[in-house]
């Protein structure tokens, strides 16, 4: 369980990336399971090199920063599709990480690491890891809340809800998007070289469906915290990791096989994404905003101005909506009076036949 929740808060730094794309840019980036490897493979090398660990995770930052940036590239200057332009770089960064670790995995179990601490002081896998592994990622998570409320950020955004409009008021799409997508990238190089570190190992193939994985933790995290406003959304990405980390360590415990967990995390996906169309989430919030609507509309049968709520002078003819001209028969009203008029007129008459 201990196991579990480190590596969920681990892989929040990869989920919070995945947010930034998928969620506040609106961008599908397939270059999650690329970068992700970068990261592993450069603080890896770097470290067996005699690199400090946390400057060789601070390289790896830069790693995945410099993938986002390239997918950009090739999207916004370009003019290939973001979904291919994240495709050709993912496959691209392949070589390059065999190029960068010489091989197709590299051992760390006799490196020293940024976990060295925890594991030497016997700290991983008790609360005190998790509870530094927390802060770690409440201090990403917060950084981003602070990032998106600037100008930036909040173009970033409007980017991301209507680019032809935000165009119109002179901001730059191309940049922002190009600075989102990099910004994404390395946070999730940035888990990649936490996760290499954290299992003693950096595998050419360690980031291959990763971009489920992110996804999941997004939707799953959404659906439960929802999206009201930034500090949920974000909340709902970094806990949606723990959340899926539970679920694969409960189903493993369960039994299940571990050839399954791709087919698990599709499942997961697809369960997240439709219960709070079809399940007792959507129902919920349906309820309360009808309960809204009702106690909203319920002055609305006293307003005179409401057809269905008011009175019908005395003497009023019905009259076809739209119809403004007076009804045969209709005595002592000015031709042009619409029949409402015509009808208060009447009964306010105080003269009898």
């Amino acid at each position: 369980m201990f196991g579990a929740l480190e590596l969920g808060l681990i892989y929040g730094a990869m989920a919070l990336g995945v947010y930034l794309t998928f969620k506040v840019l609106n961008f599908p980036d397939l270059t999650v399971d690329g970068s992700f490897t970068t990261g592993g493979a450069t603080a890896a090398s770097l470290i067996i090199a005699g690199v400090n660990p946390f400057l060789a995770t601070l390289a790896a930052i830069g790693a995945g920063l410099i993938a986002g940036y390239i997918t950009g590239l090739l999207h916004t200057k370009g003019g290939i599709d973001g979904l291919l332009a994240g495709i050709l770089t993912m496959i691209g960064l392949w070589s390059i990480n065999l190029r960068i670790m010489g091989k197709a995995n590299l051992p760390l179990l006799r490196e020293e690491t940024v976990f060295t601490p925890l594991r030497e002081n016997m700290w991983l896998g008790t609360w005190v890891s998790i509870a530094v592994l927390l802060i770690f990622t409440l201090i990403l998570k917060f950084a981003i809340d602070w990032f998106l409320t600037t100008d930036l950020g909040l173009a970033i955004q409007a980017n991301g809800n209507n680019r032809q409009m935000i165009r119109s008021l002179g901001v730059n799409t191309d940049n922002t998007t190009m600075l989102t997508l990099a910004l994404s990238n390395g946070f999730v190089a940035l888990c990649g070289a936490l996760i290499a570190q954290y299992q003693g190992f950096s595998d050419i193939s360690m980031g291959i469906g990763l971009i489920l994985v992110g996804l999941a933790s997004v939707i799953l995290g959404q659906a439960v915290f929802g999206s009201r406003n930034i500090f949920m959304a974000s909340l709902g990405a970094l806990m949606g990791s723990v959340i899926y980390r539970l679920i694969i360590f409960l189903a493993l415990r369960a039994g299940l096989d571990t050839n399954d967990m791709k087919l698990t995390t599709a499942l997961l996906v697809v369960v997240a994404l439709l219960l709070p169309r079809w399940g007792f989430l959507k129902r919920v919030p349906s309820l309360r905003s009808r309960g809204n609507r009702a106690a909203s509309g319920a002055p609305a049968a006293d307003d005179p101005a409401n057809e269905a709520g008011a009175k019908v002078p005395a003497g009023t003819v019905d009259v076809p909506a739209g119809n403004s001209e007076v009804p045969a028969g209709t005595t002592d009203v000015p031709a042009g009076t619409s029949a409402r008029t015509a009808g208060t007129a009447a009964a306010s008459d105080p003269k009898e036949d």
